[in-house]
């Protein structure tokens, strides 16, 4: 189980960005929620959705949630 954040600001394209506690671009982050602990990106994703419905993963740290 890890430690999963969403970043409160959008991206760019609008997007809200979901991150593994240690990410680099977590730490670049202004503004983050706490998600909760999970077993993998696309619950914490999920998760994410509840409150920014265009959530998506890292890039970097969550590469296969990662879809735009």
């Amino acid at each position: 189980m890890e430690k999963y954040y969403v970043n409160n600001n959008a991206q760019p394209n609008g997007d809200h960005e979901v991150h593994k506690d240690g990410c680099s671009y977590l730490k670049l982050a202004s503004s983050t929620k706490y998600l909760g602990l999970f077993s993998n990106c696309k619950d914490a994703v999920a998760e994410s959705k509840k409150t920014y419905t265009k959530s998506n993963g890292c890039y970097y740290c969550n590469n296969s949630c990662h879809t735009s």
